[in-house]
């Protein structure tokens, strides 16, 4: 039996939520976005009556009023957001056990045991979705999870796009490059550069040279652009396997030194550690990334001997990748930072210590550490912190609101 799958996408998920629980913004353009005073003040997502006007999401707030001076913005609840998520995934059950996620408003679903036609069911859902919560979906249903991603983007909002055996070449063939799944920023201009930009141009390159010109990532672009994905919708049970925590910010002010950065990076690898613990992880890999007032971007990581969940372990080795490699002589300020771990690995995991790590020591900073997260846990994550960070009121502030963001930039799958 052909498989039935579908992807539900909730249009403009954050604005049209607002919107909904507040009927004050009912007709207007409405935006929810980022703190300009923190320095966050980008577009998060906009209503349609704001996308009608040029307004994009991930702009500056500033542009964005340029193009439609009437926008209203509105800050995020993302804890509302969430129960929203949670009530589709809810209606989705109704159909089918095979619910993949891919973010708070998107989910594949794998409805092929309803052994019905998946228009009929595709278009139950929106109708159920928008009579139960007030919000509007559009779909996508294919044969295969690539194409019914690329059919959730073609009727917006509140509709569903079929793309079958028959007729998928006639559909999308035609679309830029650019609107296939994985094909992202840098590997669009790689194969523009090749002459390549339309899904129809990449999938008849044979399949060697898009190898040669991409690696094996290659291969699976030229299956996705032939309708040759058999990657299973996951069932929804299925615990993502997490490869890397990491948790990056604008700091409130550029940073201007070494004393700022390591104030900052402490902070974050506090924060990164604590995750790592929460969930039973210790990482081999530590990154840092690095945003300067140019908006130019740099990234830095190295390998450890022995995987670690110490926040001090990260944050000095975070540092020294910084300290290895950002030239001041520039004279530019610092914007962001990122601090990251990968290359994880189960906490019980047994591994041989080199001759110059010292086992004891390393126990007792694990005890120190389960000892740190029990009193946070009971008391506030501002019960305890570390003189570093506590010595600058400005960043002691900004190291609780890490602890208080419950969407960091990865917790990757």
């Amino acid at each position: 039996m052909e498989r039935s799958v579908l992807h539900v996408d909730i249009n403009n998920c954050y604005a049209s939520i607002e919107c909904l629980l507040d009927p004050s913004l009912k007709g207007k353009c409405v935006a929810v976005s980022g703190n300009v005073e923190e320095r966050h003040g980008i577009i998060l997502a906009k209503n349609e009556a704001a996308k009608a006007m040029g307004v994009q999401t991930g702009e500056a707030i500033w542009q964005a009023k340029q193009k439609c001076p009437e926008l209203v913005t509105v800050p995020p609840h993302y804890d509302t957001y969430l129960k929203f998520s949670k009530a589709a995934h809810d209606i989705y059950d109704r159909y089918t056990d095979r619910i993949e996620p891919f973010g708070i408003d998107e989910c594949w679903l794998d409805v092929t045991c309803t052994r019905r036609d998946i228009k009929e069911v595709a278009d139950e859902i929106r109708e159920t979705v928008k009579k139960e919560l007030g919000i509007t979906v559009s779909v996508g249903a294919s044969f295969n999870k690539v194409f019914a991603k690329l059919g959730s983007d073609m009727k917006k909002p509140d509709g569903t796009t079929v793309i079958s055996h028959d007729d998928f070449k006639e559909k999308i063939w035609g679309l830029p490059a650019a609107d296939l799944l994985y094909v992202g920023r840098s590997t669009q201009r790689k194969l523009a550069s090749k002459g390549i930009k339309t899904i129809g141009q990449l999938a008849m390159t044979p399949p060697k040279t898009l190898e040669c010109w991409l690696g094996k990532w290659g291969i699976y672009l030229y299956r996705y652009a032939n309708g040759l994905d058999d990657s299973p919708v996951k069932y929804q049970w299925e615990k993502k396997e997490i490869k890397s925590v990491s948790n990056g910010t604008t700091a409130y002010r550029d940073l201007k030194n070494d004393s700022d950065v390591k104030i900052l990076t402490f902070a974050l690898a506090e924060s990164v550690a604590s995750r790592l613990r929460r969930y039973g992880f210790k990482g081999m890999g530590i990154s840092i990334g690095i945003r300067d007032s140019r908006l130019k971007c740099y990234s830095r990581q190295c390998r450890l001997s022995c995987p670690t969940s110490d926040g001090v372990k990260i944050a000095q080795t975070a540092f020294r990748l910084y300290k290895d490699s950002y030239d001041w002589s520039q004279d530019t300020a610092i914007r962001s930072i990122t601090v990251g771990v990968h290359d994880l690995f189960s906490e019980d995991a047994a591994f041989q210590f080199d001759i110059f790590q010292q086992p004891l020591q390393l126990e007792k900073r694990e005890r120190i550490n389960k000892a740190v997260d029990r009193i946070r846990e009971r008391y506030g994550y501002n019960s305890i912190n570390r003189a570093v960070v506590a010595a600058d009121k400005e960043f002691f502030r900004f190291d609780a609101r890490l602890q208080n963001d419950i969407h960091p930039v990865g917790f990757n799958g």
